[in-house]
């Protein structure tokens, strides 16, 4: 292997402490600089906090970005793409996001090839208006042009690039953390008992589905509470709406973001089911670290859940879906923690860090000796509208009053 310098960018940096991205470039650039590459990451600079210059291994650079809903991504990686022109040259460069697709050209320029990690279909998300939605979908198109290898985190997306641009894609998922034996002293503190609450960790976006969630444990029989952990810096409306819903309902707890991740370990590996709403993402972070902590998953019925669930989740499309399934997982807690079991193993299989980073690498090898997809998309979209499909079966649950899933139909089910 030749030992590459490799620059990360596009996203809010290390240590990571707020999303995908984030744990992504932290897991997989502390283990390529610790197999010998000279890895630097970009990150936004935060008010308040002194910065570091190293990190696990890794260099950091941090510079300024435009505190915007709209910009602040893209002030950034404007800023990043610059400083790379004047710190010497990089061998390779992973661009994380779609949205950072203009400065492709300019990292061509400077003769670096680039790989762009697209993350989902951005463009169907609900805090964005028509332009942004129109902006996502011109910069997937941008990206298939000029990337030279664009990095997908889901056979779902993988399957969206190929249908709408003909394009091939770098199938490479996120790792899951392992979690066993982890303790319960910081949930004490919550008012909170281990195994005896459902859990909720997510962004209060519409796509995330919160409010679906939290109107579908209202109308269930639960007797374990509900901890919402979430906020949302852009969607006042929505988080309005939210509030609302949990209003009246005692076993409903709104306790805004959690960034301490020893709690939020805690959180994971104790809760009794971790609700997913999530809907348009590919791999979600948030679902492989509920598996990874041994949790029986209720997700929301999309194809990249089905894909990362396989036969082990339970699925929900309204709030009346939900609410069968949180009671039915109360009434059932032998399948309940069968369905965790499963999950964990599932996570161990097929989500590992390791793995993830030997695909990184591989990558960045074949980008640094001249491998190059651009040509080879088409440079406009397939007409014909993309219809996700998957070839999971799940487990179906009936509803509360007649028959509930048992250890056997999960054993018959895996």
């Amino acid at each position: 292997m030749t030992s590459l310098r490799i620059a990360m960018l596009g996203t809010r940096g290390v240590p990571a402490a707020y999303g995908g991205f984030e744990t992504a470039v932290e897991e997989i650039g502390q283990r390529l600089a610790a197999r010998g590459h000279e890895v630097t990451v970009y990150c936004r600079r935060s008010e308040g906090d002194e910065p570091r210059f190293s990190y696990l291994g890794m260099k950091l650079v941090h510079l300024p970005s435009v505190r915007s809903k709209a910009i602040e991504t893209l002030s950034h990686t404007a800023l990043s793409v610059a400083h790379l022109a004047t710190a010497g040259k990089k061998d390779v460069a992973f661009l994380f996001n779609a949205a950072n697709a203009p400065f492709l050209p300019a990292l061509g320029l400077q003769q670096i090839p680039t790989a762009v990690h697209v993350d989902g279909l951005e463009w169907k998300r609900g805090k964005w208006g028509k332009n942004g939605r129109r902006y996502y979908r011109w910069a997937e198109q941008f990206s298939v042009r000029h990337a030279d290898a664009l990095i997908s985190d889901a056979q779902g997306i993988a399957d969206y690039y190929t249908h709408e641009f003909r394009i091939p894609t770098e199938l490479i998922t996120y790792g899951a953390p392992i979690l066993q034996g982890t303790p319960t002293n910081r949930l004490h503190d919550m008012g909170l008992e281990a195994g005896k609450f459902h859990l909720v960790v997510a962004r209060f976006e519409p796509e995330n589905h919160v409010d679906v969630i939290v109107d579908g444990y209202r109308r269930s029989d639960a007797k374990y509470p509900l901890i919402v952990v979430g906020s949302a810096p852009y969607a006042a409306a929505h988080t309005t709406e939210i509030e609302r819903l949990a209003a009246g309902d005692p076993r409903i707890q709104l306790v805004g973001g959690i960034y301490d991740q020893e709690l939020l370990d805690q959180l994971y590996a104790h809760a009794y089911t971790y609700v997913h709403g999530h809907s348009v993402g590919g791999t979600n972070p948030s679902l492989l670290r509920a598996m990874g902590a041994r949790t029986a998953v209720i997700a929301y019925d999309v194809v990249f859940n089905r894909d990362v669930l396989g036969t082990d989740g339970l699925f929900f499309r309204d709030a009346s879906a939900l609410a069968q399934r949180l009671n039915a997982s109360e009434l059932e807690p032998g399948a309940t923690a069968k369905a965790a079991t499963l999950l964990q193993l599932r996570a161990n299989e097929r989500y590992n860090w390791d793995s993830v980073t030997d695909g990184y690498e591989d990558l960045a090898q074949r980008l640094h000796a001249g491998y190059s997809t651009q040509g080879l998309g088409h440079r406009t979209r397939n007409r014909t509208p993309w219809e996700p499909s998957s070839t999971v079966a799940p487990i179906e649950l009936a509803p509360a009053d007649s028959h509930v899933a048992t250890v056997t139909d999960l054993k018959r089910a895996s």
